[in-house]
């Protein structure tokens, strides 16, 4: 390898380059480290997290918007559980910053700029929207994602591992599927692959039981993440042809062949999530309600009391799982 492209030695304390960080605060999201709580709720819309704040929130003691980066941490009022609700934006580039900040914020000293002896665990959960796959979705459906299928690229530059068995039949059944698909003379889309990545078991169980007791219709499914979203997923409003056709169709029809199930919907952040947090030992999960009905063309007019809704959901499957860690911790040290 040329010596102009070997790899940079990871200097300790980190690099202001690096590691950008203004007045002890991490320099998107602007917090610092006692702002983040260990519980984070991930939404791609500023404005989600004001609305479900406002709705479930019984007192706010952290609220920062920076970069269109909106976090408020507080107290839910019905478990009493500290959570901070933060911005992840749109697509997996803008998770990606997000992301990389609140490792930081829990695994870093942000004034010496050398790791922590001990990192914080953090538990995270998305919450978005998304598209459904499947006929048989219901719209106002919350789609809890067991493994998810990246169409993104985001994660590939970042090395952690093999594939399990389930996320290798998965990730070559859709990148299998997306080239039977391809235009022929899409030469460009040879280049597109899937990879897969798993949700945290205990996340899934927890967001349904939350679904059940919130009463909100749930249905666990393999969730497809889109790098963007009119082409990307098969949305064709252009003057020229998209080079997979029919995209929603060609997932919808797909069946991994074990126990798994299917593809249930789209949307744009769930697979890189999932792919670094098992990375670094977080608990991660995502639940996106169905608010556009693909198969139909129907869209939910009401989604944003579905979104409530499907807040206190996540809130209540994130204090369920705070109180789990706890109660491991305990037996831990008897």
């Amino acid at each position: 390898m040329p010596d102009q492209f070997a790899e940079k030695p990871r200097l300790q304390p980190f690099s202001a380059a690096d590691l950008p960080v203004v007045d002890g605060r991490a320099y998107h999201l602007n917090l610092r480290p006692d702002d983040l709580a260990s519980s984070v709720l991930l939404v791609g819309d500023p404005e989600r997290v004001p609305l479900i704040a406002d709705e479930w929130f019984s007192s706010r003691e952290i609220d920062v918007d920076h970069r269109g980066l909106r976090t408020i941490t507080g107290r839910v009022r019905e478990t009493g559980q500290r959570v901070s609700i933060v911005t992840s934006g749109m697509g997996t580039p803008s998770l990606e910053i997000v992301l990389g900040e609140l490792y930081a914020l829990s695994a870093i000293d942000l004034v010496a700029r050398t790791p922590l002896r001990t990192m914080r665990p953090l538990t995270l959960i998305r919450l978005g929207t998304s598209g459904a796959l499947q006929p048989s979705t219901v719209l106002g459906t919350a789609i809890v994602t067991t493994h998810a299928a990246g169409l993104d690229n985001t994660a590939l530059f970042y090395d952690v591992g093999d594939e399990t068995d389930d996320e290798q039949r998965i990730s070559s059944a859709v990148t299998l599927a997306v080239q039977a698909a391809r235009l022929p003379g899409a030469r460009r889309a040879r280049a597109i692959s899937a990879y897969a990545a798993t949700a945290d078991p205990a996340v899934v169980d927890a967001l349904l039981d939350a679904c059940e007791t919130a009463r909100i219709p749930s249905q666990r499914g393999v969730t497809v993440s889109s790098s963007g979203f009119f082409a990307n997923q098969g949305r064709a409003i252009f003057p020229f042809p998209i080079a997979v056709p029919d995209l929603d169709l060609v997932l919808a029809g797909l069946s991994f062949g074990t126990q798994l199930p299917c593809c249930e919907n789209m949307e744009m952040e769930a697979s890189f999530l999932l792919h670094w947090a098992r990375a670094l030992g977080f608990r991660a999960g995502a639940m996106c309600p169905v608010i556009a009905h693909r198969p139909t063309d129907t869209f939910a007019e009401d989604y944003l009391e579905i979104m409530k809704r499907c807040g206190r959901a996540a809130l209540l499957a994130l204090a369920a799982l705070d109180k789990e860690r706890h109660e491991e911790n305990a037996v831990s040290h008897d």
